[in-house]
């Protein structure tokens, strides 16, 4: 799909790994949390190409487990809403 690693918790996939950087699942909610720190969107099929839904997530982060943890909270929140969009237009088709 996009030739890196996926990253889940359960049936939730909320992050990827590509050319060794992470990407958390992003959203509207927290789009401009990652574009104030300088961060863009992944894109699979390089800068002419499309994007996807994830943002590359900080470097110091990483570094950081306590601060690390509210993003991937929130990635996984964003995750679970996007399953159950998936899944209640499919029991509405």
């Amino acid at each position: 799909m996009f030739g890196g690693v996926g990253i889940y918790t359960g049936d939730l996939f909320f992050a990827l790994i590509a050319d060794d950087t992470v990407y958390f699942k992003a959203d509207e909610s927290t789009r401009p949390e990652f574009e104030a720190r300088g961060m863009g969107p992944f894109r699979p099929f390089g800068e002419e190409g499309g994007t996807m839904q994830y943002y590359q997530l900080p470097e110091d982060l990483l570094e950081d487990p306590e601060a690390l943890r509210p993003w991937a909270e929130k990635a996984i929140a964003i995750a679970r809403r996007s399953k159950s969009k998936r899944a209640s237009r499919r029991r509405g088709a």
